[in-house]
C-alpha cells in the first residue's frame, strides 16, 4: 500500500485533483467529507460540539449550522484549535479503518485539507500538494464559490502559507493554468504513484 497525503490551499483545485486520482484508481479518503459524518445528528462528535459551542451551532432541524460555527472559529484561532481537538481525533480513527480496508497493493490518497497545520506529513509515503498562486484562489473562491473577498481573504489566512506547504511537499501539483495542462500534470503524477507503489510492493 502507497500511502499520499493530498493536501492544498482553499480554491487550489485540491477536490478536482483528488477526484482525477480517484478516476485513475486511487483509493480516496476524503477527510472533509468524514468530518461532516462524524459531526451528523446522533453522533458523540456533535454533542460534543454542542456541549463546547452551545445550542446557537445548531440548525433548526438539528443538523450543524456550519455557517454558525465557521463565524465563531475562523474569528478566534483558540476556538479553533479547540473545534479541531473535539474532530480530528475522529476523522482519523475513521479515516484509519477505511485505509485498512483498502488492501496491501492500493494506492491510498487521504483528501486533508489542513495536512500541513496539523503536522501531518508523516503520516504519509507521499504529500502532494496542489498550489495556486493567491490570487487565482481569491478569484475561485469569490467568483466560482460566491464568498465575499473579506470571507475569502480571512479563509486563506486561517490555513497555512503558500511556503509552508510547498516546503511539506515531496510533489507540487501547480493548478495556475488550464485545466487541460491540470489534467496532464495529475496524469504524470499519478504515473510517478504508481511506480513508487510497486517498488515498495
Amino acid at each position: 500500500m502507497l500511502r499520499v497525503g493530498l493536501t492544498g490551499g482553499i480554491g487550489a483545485g485540491k477536490s478536482e485533483v483528488a477526484r482525477l486520482f480517484a478516476s485513475y484508481g486511487a483509493v480516496l479518503i476524503d477527510a472533509d467529507r468524514i468530518a461532516r459524518e462524524v459531526v451528523e445528528p446522533g453522533t458523540p462528535g456533535l454533542a460534543a460540539v454542542v456541549a463546547e459551542f452551545g445550542a446557537g451551532v445548531l440548525a433548526d432541524d438539528g443538523t450543524l449550522d456550519r455557517a454558525a460555527l465557521a463565524r465563531i472559529v475562523f474569528a478566534d484561532p483558540a476556538r479553533r484549535e479547540t473545534l479541531n481537538a473535539i474532530v480530528h481525533p475522529l476523522v482519523r480513527e475513521r479515516s484509519a479503518a477505511l485505509e485498512r480496508a483498502a488492501g496491501d497493493g492500493a494506492i491510498v490518497v487521504q483528501d486533508v485539507p489542513l495536512l500541513v497545520e496539523g503536522g501531518m506529513m508523516s503520516h504519509f509515503d507521499v504529500v502532494v500538494v496542489v498550489d495556486a498562486s493567491p490570487g487565482t484562489q481569491l478569484d475561485r473562491l469569490v467568483r466560482l464559490r460566491g464568498m465575499t473577498e473579506e470571507d475569502a481573504r480571512g479563509r486563506m489566512a486561517a490555513q497555512a502559507t503558500r511556503e509552508q506547504r510547498r516546503a511539506a511537499a515531496d510533489v507540487v501539483i501547480d493548478n495556475d493554468g488550464p485545466r487541460e495542462a491540470l489534467e496532464a500534470r495529475v496524469r504524470e503524477v499519478w504515473h510517478d504513484l504508481e511506480r513508487r507503489a510497486a517498488a515498495a510492493a
